[in-house]
């Protein structure tokens, strides 16, 4: 599996662009907030059809236009794809695949796999529970449609019943409807909670022998799942608060209140873990992600890291950059040196700068001054 081109139209601060890639690893340099970060978050869209930052379609368009447009070819299983993602202010976005419309965003799912690493990543050890939900539903939407669908409608529920509640403070015979909404999340918050625990026990069997290496054999991860109720109990469990979710006007219950800990044993190292131990963790985590999307679908995922290798140090560089051959890889950062320093193979460079990007046209990391232009406006 990899991506093979990219056009972009009006997509935050570019204009207009072409990029073709290499199935290798291909680096994209150059100044913060230039736009590296804005390649990488179409190529996302591609896959999820949301951004990795969590923002709405509209803030993804180019200052002063109306739409964006993001096209892709895509190489899966020695099958062509070709993405059209047509996104609107004021409209939802249209998507099409090898130029037939497809009426769900939810079709898109499952023909492009991306493990995304980004430094915020890294606190998702040591940050609140919210990142941790958020790792699993991002990768958990990839690899499951359904899920997508179950999170989505979860969510628009949640949303409804807490407005009911609050407006049950003001008109207190609405209480009786709280039984249709409570109905709904009790269906899909238990098939989000027992995705979830397949989603972490899968992990579980991945993840420590990635994390012995990277630790030198210190230590010995493993992932414990933290449902806020398990699937069985979430309707009495949301019986018994019921007063206390009107009373506080909110959703008390439910997997929008799950985690997960990063347990050495007996030892939870979100809370006792040195800065160092947390980071490892997180990047066992991503790493396990690799292998665990190449088991569920026969596929290994496109990589992206998006200005990580500048928050790591050089040993879990090496280990990072040493691992992931024999998948595309797309790495943006501010300079090459690490890359020259370590000798690591890259196979395409690009320059990013104010939207616009010029492509080397010999990845050995000689002579930057022989940049050609790339069409882009």
């Amino acid at each position: 599996m990899y991506i093979s081109s990219l056009e972009l139209a009006d997509f935050r601060n570019i204009a207009s662009l072409h990029m073709e890639f290499s199935q290798g690893t291909n680096i994209l340099y150059g100044e913060n907030a230039q736009g590296k970060t804005n390649i990488l978050e179409s190529l996302y869209m591609l896959s999820t059809t949301k951004s990795h930052r969590g923002v709405r379609d509209r803030d993804m368009i180019r200052f002063g236009r109306e739409e964006s447009h993001i096209r892709s070819l895509i190489m899966k299983g020695g099958i062509d794809y070709r993405i059209d993602m047509h996104l609107r202010k004021n409209k939802s976005k249209g998507i099409a695949i090898n130029g037939q419309r497809i009426k769900k965003a939810s079709e898109l799912i499952g023909i492009l796999h991306i493990v995304f690493f980004s430094p915020e990543d890294l606190g998702i050890v040591k940050n609140g529970p919210a990142e941790r939900r958020r790792f699993m539903d991002m990768e958990l939407c990839q690899l499951d449609a359904s899920y997508l669908h179950n999170l989505n409608q979860y969510n628009k529920t949640v949303e409804n019943r807490n407005r009911l509640l609050r407006d049950i403070y003001m008109f207190p015979d609405l209480k009786e409807t709280l039984d249709v909404w409570d109905a709904q999340l009790v269906n899909f918050g238990s098939k989000i909670i027992e995705s979830r625990r397949r989603f972490i026990l899968d992990l579980n069997g991945i993840v420590g022998e990635i994390h012995g290496k990277l630790s030198g054999g210190r230590e010995h991860l493993s992932l414990l799942y933290e449902p806020n109720t398990a699937a069985e109990d979430l309707e009495e469990r949301l019986r018994f608060s019921r007063e206390r979710d009107i009373h506080m006007k909110t959703t008390s219950t439910g997997p929008h209140r799950d985690d997960f800990s990063f347990m050495d044993g007996e030892i939870d190292l979100r809370r006792y873990g040195s800065q160092g131990q947390q980071r490892t963790c997180a990047l066992s985590l991503k790493l396990s992600e690799i292998d665990l999307v190449k088991k569920m679908i026969g596929h290994r995922p496109v990589l992206m890291m998006d200005d990580v290798l500048s928050e790591l140090d050089s040993g879990r560089q090496n280990y990072l950059l040493n691992t992931i051959g024999g998948i595309q890889t797309f790495i943006t950062c501010t300079g090459l040196d690490e890359f020259v320093n370590n000798r690591f193979r890259i196979d395409q460079v690009y320059r990013v700068e104010n939207g616009m990007c010029t492509k080397k046209q010999e990845p050995d990391m000689t002579g930057l001054e022989n940049d050609i232009a790339v069409r882009s406006e």
